[in-house]
């Protein structure tokens, strides 16, 4: 049976739509069980009834046709329960509701399981026999297995078909009002745009759908890729010969008669006809055919399907490069939408017209989402169910700071972004004159506010807004757009750029965090769970030449600028800050002796972990300054991986225990006298930095971007009402609650302006 499981979900992983997900899915299903019915039925968002979707065994006339009520019917009651329901004779059963289209009347034993996603019923699998028995524990453990392999896949497959129509596929026009996918929010700020599709070079999977008005063009670039292949091919094959069998040569032959004109590329020139353009008809057929090949238990037919996608790969190449000549007309408000994001994919649409980025996967730590933050960019990263192939030309709504992407946007829906927007850009003009002001509230009391950075971009916009130091730099960042490592001559001019730029303000500089999330692509780490892995200071411990390389190129860059500060990121132990800092004294000492000036600068570290929250007044004493990493730390306490969408709703910053960690933090740090700052979300949100000033942090360092907001907010309030507020919200017991809280509070402090407007269905969102 376990080799029966794999074989359905792998072909039904590789099914282009959700009719071709069911139709395998109830086919695998009764030849497998020996049943003589298997039917699925799914929920109807619009109906609000199950309707019968596919079925093998009953009458092909009723799908579509035939529907339950969530209250009707075994299968509604399986669907309520949400658990297996297993009968001898369903036709005796109290909930058994007769469908007489459907010919149910002939079968009794009854099993049916629900298709659960995300804690959603999805729909019911049903299957069915004749005979009056109950089906045995294997039998239902198998179909309990199979549900739940497949959910995931429906989930994807049905988010994927819901904007398929009887029109034409691609067509935006045909697309359904107000689609809303979610993602993981990357980059904050709104955009109402048009999607471009970006696709990378001979991946046939991240090729969009695209109607073209010019069938005869089309079929002419088609003609010369494949001539071209067709040469390419027979070369190697004449250069190969005398090293090759005859059966390995024959390899080629079987290449070139898939290329002959009656093979493949006549089901391309056939969907070119119909109004695709090359590309994505390539990929239509390629990818059928895969699909076709890999599910043959014979060994050799099956291994046939690598051979069609490497043709596949070898004439997409030459369509793209056909392409690259071409002028790409990008709209004035293009929103890049791709599979992967990647930084170089930024650099495609013309200086000026880039308005918003949405990736299928990826996170909001990947160089994309870093880059589009600096960038002011608003940017959703991993909306894994957006059937992004089919959406170039579609307008879209991207909300960067829920982390959700609207398709066709209704009037009504547009309009009530469109205030965002103009909203959002208001205050951006007012808050202006606020650059050369300290953040002081009404009372009296000051609180700096410093920038992340990370690139030599920021540099200019962290100074306009007017950052008073850096908090944050992440010099991971030139090490992760290099192709090795950089040498000591390397750092140390990209750091003396950042010293000079702020000296004689305080740069604070992170030493090389890499791990998790953030791999350089010279040096992977492959790891099973890699946030709990090998990354941050237990990196630059194990390879002491690359921690000494970083540090010396820092003390050389401060040197006569003395605005240097160095801070050690994931840090869990007494052992490693020791360390640490005895390699930082010998760094020191090894300049000196070699005719530097240096001073040893402040150094700090980052509390990312419980572990070391728990140790804050320990670190204090050993170290300069404290510095709270509040993204990090939140998903840890929290076990909720803040770049995973799937849990995403569960990352939560004003969690009571998150705050309750922050407020610990600070009171164990300032027992030692220590200066403690922080950095992460909660800092770059208003109501959050209301908090943390209540709580006694001295610095908050926040994306530049967000720095005229934080010090407006700090501006219109007093000490005093900062900390009611914080009272308040230590009495609230739930996420939501404290949400609400704040957003009630900034109305009242006069701050509604910097608290946005929820949208039908959402989540209170920071302030």
């Amino acid at each position: 049976m376990l080799k029966v499981l794999r074989q359905i979900v792998q072909d039904v992983s590789t099914a282009p739509d959700l009719n071709a997900v069911l139709a395998i899915t109830v086919g695998r299903v009764q030849k497998a069980m020996k049943t003589e019915v298997c039917s699925v039925f799914l929920f109807n968002q619009d109906s609000g009834r199950y309707v019968l979707r596919a079925t093998m065994g009953l009458n092909a006339a009723a799908v579509d046709e035939v529907s339950l009520a969530k209250d009707e019917g075994i299968v509604g009651l399986v669907a309520k329960r949400a658990e297996p329901i297993n009968l001898e004779d369903a036709s005796s059963h109290p909930a058994f509701h007769y469908l007489d289209v459907t010919g149910e009347e002939l079968f009794h034993a009854f099993l049916g399981v629900p298709i659960m996603h995300q804690r959603k019923v999805l729909g019911v699998l049903v299957v069915q026999q004749q005979e009056r028995r109950r089906f045995d524990e294997s039998e239902e453990a198998f179909l309990v297995t199979l549900s739940a392999q497949l959910a995931g896949i429906i989930a994807h497959a049905y988010a994927t078909g819901a904007i398929q129509t009887a029109g034409e596929k691609g067509e935006v026009s045909q697309l359904r009002s107000d689609l809303r996918y979610d993602g993981v929010a990357a980059a904050g700020g709104v955009v109402i745009g048009e999607i471009v599709v970006a696709s990378l070079p001979s991946d046939l999977d991240s090729v969009p759908d695209k109607q073209t008005a010019d069938v005869a063009l089309e079929l002419t670039q088609l003609e010369q890729a494949l001539l071209a292949v067709r040469e390419e091919i027979g070369l190697v094959a004449e250069n190969l010969a005398g090293r090759l069998s005859k059966d390995e040569r024959a390899l080629f032959d079987v290449y070139l008669r898939m290329l002959d004109d009656n093979g493949l590329p006549l089901e391309m020139r056939a969907k070119i006809e119909q109004g695709s353009w090359a590309q994505g008809a390539l990929r239509e057929v390629i990818l059928e055919h895969v699909r076709a090949f890999s599910a043959m238990d014979d060994p050799y037919l099956s291994e046939r399907a690598t051979d069609i996608k490497d043709l596949g790969k070898r004439i997409l190449q030459h369509l793209q490069e056909d392409n690259n000549g071409r002028h790409l007309d990008y709209p004035e408000n293009a929103v890049l939408l791709a599979d992967e994001l990647t930084p170089a994919m930024l650099g495609l649409v013309p200086e000026g017209k880039l308005s918003g980025l949405i990736s299928i996967t990826g996170s909001g730590n990947s160089h994309a989402a870093i880059l589009a933050r600096s960038m002011g960019i608003p940017t959703v990263m991993g909306v894994v169910d957006l059937p992004y192939r089919r959406l170039n030309g579609a307008a879209v709504i991207v909300d960067g700071y829920s982390g959700r992407v609207y398709i066709n946007p209704s009037v009504e829906l547009v309009q009530a972004f469109s205030r965002i927007v103009i909203d959002e850009q208001v205050v951006t003009d007012e808050l202006r004159v606020l650059r050369d002001l300290p953040a002081i509230t009404k009372d009296g009391y000051r609180l700096p506010l410093w920038v992340n950075t990370g690139l030599a971009a920021d540099v200019p916009r962290s100074l306009e807004q007017g950052a008073e130091g850096i908090g944050l730099y992440r010099t991971e960042i030139p090490f992760m757009i290099r192709d090795s490592f950089p040498s000591e001559q390397d750092q140390l001019e990209s750091y003396r750029t950042q010293l000079q730029a702020f000296a004689p303000l305080p740069v604070t500089m992170r030493t090389l965090d890499i791990g998790g999330d953030k791999a350089l692509p010279y040096f992977p780490i492959k790891e099973e769970n890699p946030s709990l892995g090998w990354r941050g200071i237990r990196v630059t411990l194990d390879h002491p030449e690359i921690f000494m390389v970083q540090v010396r190129a820092m003390l050389r860059a401060s040197e006569g600028l003395d605005n240097l500060r160095i801070m050690l990121p994931m840090v869990t132990s007494v052992s490693e800050v020791e360390e640490a800092l005895r390699q930082i004294d010998r760094a020191c000492e090894e300049l000196r002796e070699e005719g530097y000036q240096i001073k040893k600068p402040p150094v700090g570290v980052m509390i990312e972990v419980p572990a070391a929250v728990y140790q804050t007044r320990r670190f204090a004493r050993l170290v300069d300054f404290i510095s709270v990493g509040s993204n990090d730390l939140t998903q840890y306490l929290l076990a909720v991986d803040r770049n995973n969408p799937r849990v995403a709703g569960l990352y939560a910053s004003y969690h009571p225990a998150v705050l309750k960690a922050l407020d610990f933090i600070v009171h164990e740090a300032h027992k030692e006298r220590k200066h403690v700052s922080i950095c992460g979300e909660i800092a770059a949100d208003p109501g959050g930095a209301l908090l943390l000033m209540a709580m006694g942090y001295d610095v908050l360092s926040v994306n530049a971007n967000n720095l005229p907001k934080i010090k407006f907010a700090i501006r219109s309030v007093s000490f005093a009402r900062a900390r009611q507020l914080l009272l308040s919200v230590r009495s609230l017991h739930d996420a939501d609650d404290i949400h609400q809280e704040l957003r009630q509070s900034l109305k009242a402090f006069g701050l509604a302006r910097l608290t946005r407007p929820l949208m039908p269905d959402q989540k209170i969102p920071p302030c």
